[in-house]
């Protein structure tokens, strides 16, 4: 199944209402937004209306809501009272969620940037991951308003699954059967804040704002084959300014996502709708496929130049990140977002 979440609209005009896990009513002005299903080919939706408000309502209610979740996609992917999906026009299928955890599960990501930095890589038997912000999840094309150059405005393309309710203690055996959806994320990082931050230990906050999704989260057996042992097995394609900057293989991970949720769940139950993502996607072929994050591709330059040239991001640069199937179907739709100031 492929969900999306749209602004909160009904057709009759009226606003939506249902009784939120933190006591408040979702309205039409809510950050929630409205569910809806989307077709394979993501040309059709129908709205799930009846069945879940929201995607997170989805996920809390899983077992419950999911057959007639899947009644509604087939008949969305015959065009049964569809209406035209606009992607543009979707909001990240979670504009908030309950918990945000990334990992660094591309080994050689880690490796190159320790010989740049000529630091220890830290990187050993347990997954590395951090807790990020998760108030905030800015939509595929929206404008991402950053308040200085100067701060190294980089991107990073990455995996992600969206879980329902994880029990502490859980095995990396048993975590799969907790993925409900997985989806396509720009985790953006401002890298010269970054070095300050690490070193005091306490981890990252302001060179980790808000990261972006793809408008369409998917559950796993829409990636036929390419969902392998709790991996995605495809190019994740990026462009930056209209060129082509890479197309990693997501499949290279060192940790599964079933492994990502039993280190983060190792002394904590994880509540429906966490999200866990995979860290920047790396090959060790990364001199032949390509980046996903310029701190990479200037990590490359320094080692095969003696200098970085590829600069990071300016106001209005933009970057595109899209992931296909084989047949050449867009999986989660793409992002692709331009960097602006913050209004002052």
């Amino acid at each position: 199944m492929k969900f999306a979440t749209l602004p909160n609209e009904t057709r009759d005009g009226r606003a939506l209402t249902n009784s939120g896990r933190d006591g408040r009513a979702l309205t039409n002005s809510g950050r929630d937004g409205r569910l809806a299903v989307v077709s394979r080919d993501l040309r059709r939706a129908a709205y799930a209306d009846g069945i879940a408000a929201t995607l997170q309502d989805a996920v809390e209610r899983w077992d419950t809501v999911a057959p007639a979740l899947q009644a509604l996609y087939d008949a969305v992917n015959i065009g049964r009272d569809t209406f035209p999906f606009d992607p543009t026009q979707a909001l990240a299928p979670l504009p908030r969620a309950w918990q945000w955890l990334d990992g660094s599960a591309y080994l050689s990501h880690g490796e190159l940037m320790a010989k740049v930095f000529k630091i220890d890589n830290v990187q050993g038997a347990e997954p590395l991951m951090y807790q990020g912000v998760s108030d905030r999840f800015l939509a595929a094309t929206e404008d991402v308003a950053l308040p200085s150059e100067a701060d190294g405005i980089d991107f990073e393309g990455e995996f992600g699954v969206i879980t329902g309710a994880v029990p502490l203690g859980v095995t990396a055996e048993q975590a799969l059967a907790h993925v409900r959806l997985v989806v396509q994320i720009n985790d953006w990082s401002l890298r010269v804040l970054a070095p300050r931050e690490m070193k005091t230990g306490f981890g990252w906050v302001q060179a980790k704002p808000p990261c972006s999704v793809a408008p369409v989260a998917v559950t796993p057996d829409e990636l036929g084959d390419a969902w392998r042992a709790g991996r995605v097995h495809r190019p994740l394609d990026v462009w930056f300014n209209g060129q082509r900057f890479g197309a990693a293989e997501g499949g290279a991970m060192a940790f599964g996502f079933h492994e990502l949720i039993a280190h983060a769940a190792r002394t904590r139950d994880l509540c429906a709708g966490t999200i866990i993502g995979s860290g920047t996607v790396s090959n060790d072929s990364y001199r032949t496929v390509g980046s996903s994050c310029i701190a990479e591709r200037r990590g490359i330059e320094i080692l095969d130049e003696g200098e970085p040239k590829t600069p990071f991001m300016r106001y209005g640069d933009r970057v595109r990140m899209e992931v296909k199937l084989a047949d050449g179907g867009s999986v989660f739709g793409a992002i692709d977002q331009r960097v602006v100031p913050v209004a002052r």
